[in-house]
């Protein structure tokens, strides 16, 4: 069977079906993009390939759940699944830099960390996707004027302007906006880590 040909839905479905050889294939055909998408945030390749093997662990019992159903979409859920396992591995390993015994110690290197600069990086992402979903569950209203102040940095005088009203409804919104978005929060049980 040549596997270069066939579609990652295809074999997808042909591991389900007990053909071995098809989830082989399908991470030799994607380990280079995902382990260096890895290996981009934690600069380390022994926790690169740890996380690359938790990847494909995590991939192969979701399949064989039969819980895959991300249809046609196999490289960006398994991007998704070591992005996750990447923010994970930053969450439990608060990891300080190393320094050498010379007696050299600088802050300057604390903030140079890459690796630590690469986790917070991760983790901001990761919350900031979390509240952009949460604003998309608003009013349309709450959601306009919380936008222009949170993200656009307008002032409340400036939103007024822009939406025709009050700017006394303008704060209004604002404050039933973050009520609200406190609600999804708690109706969630979200936790916003930064």
């Amino acid at each position: 069977m040549q596997y270069e040909l066939i579609p990652d839905a295809t074999l997808v479905n042909n591991y389900i079906q007990g053909d071995e050889n098809a989830l082989e294939f399908l991470i030799t055909r994607h380990k280079q993009k995902i382990y260096s998408f890895i290996y981009s945030k934690v600069y380390d390749r022994d926790i690169a390939e740890d996380i690359f093997q938790d990847t494909f662990m995590k991939v192969i019992r979701t399949l064989k759940r039969g819980a895959y159903n991300e249809e046609g979409k196999f490289l960006p859920w398994v991007m998704r699944i070591s992005h996750n396992l990447v923010i994970d591995f930053f969450r439990k390993n608060t990891r300080m830099p190393k320094f050498d015994n010379s007696g050299d110690f600088s802050i300057f290197s604390v903030l140079s960390d890459t690796a630590l600069n690469a986790e917070k990086t991760i983790i901001k992402e990761q919350v900031e996707n979390d509240v952009r979903r949460l604003v998309d569950e608003l009013p349309q209203d709450q959601k306009e004027v919380l936008i222009m102040r949170m993200y656009d940095d307008m002032s409340f005088k400036e939103i007024s302007e822009r939406t025709g009203v009050s700017i006394n409804t303008a704060l209004g919104r604002m404050r039933y906006a973050l009520i609200n978005l406190r609600k999804i929060i708690d109706k969630h049980n979200i936790v916003l880590t930064n």
